[in-house]
């Protein structure tokens, strides 16, 4: 006997048709191209939430080199100083402090810097 599959597989049909609404040509209204589009773009999906937090965290570096050459240091020093100083501000905050707040940057980097040398 015949069975057919009624209700449930045209709605997980539908799910998927309507994940892929806005996707160009057959990519968005058939089924076996759905599927395929569809499970690529979550692989890409993620990956690249990973990949966000890469990016993000090279940026706050770029961001803090450039704010610590313009005070007379570098990324690396300026780094290790703050680790002996026992100030542990994370990399999102320091590249918000010296894009927003230039001056306390400055002033963080010039409180940091002698102790730091101080220490070796």
């Amino acid at each position: 006997m015949r069975v057919k599959r009624g209700f449930k597989a045209r709605r997980r049909r539908n799910k998927v048709l309507k994940r892929a609404s806005g996707y160009y040509s057959a990519n968005s209204r058939c089924y076996t191209h759905v599927v395929e589009k569809n499970d690529r773009a979550l692989a890409f999906a993620y990956r690249d939430r990973k990949v966000r937090k890469r990016d993000f965290r090279s940026l706050w570096t770029q961001r803090i080199n450039a704010a610590a050459r313009l005070n007379g240091t570098t990324y690396s020093r300026l780094m290790g100083a703050l680790k002996k100083a026992a100030i542990e501000l994370d990399r999102k905050v320091l590249a918000d402090m010296a894009i927003q707040d230039a001056e306390g940057f400055a002033t963080l980097v010039k409180k940091v810097l002698p102790e730091a040398q101080a220490l070796q």
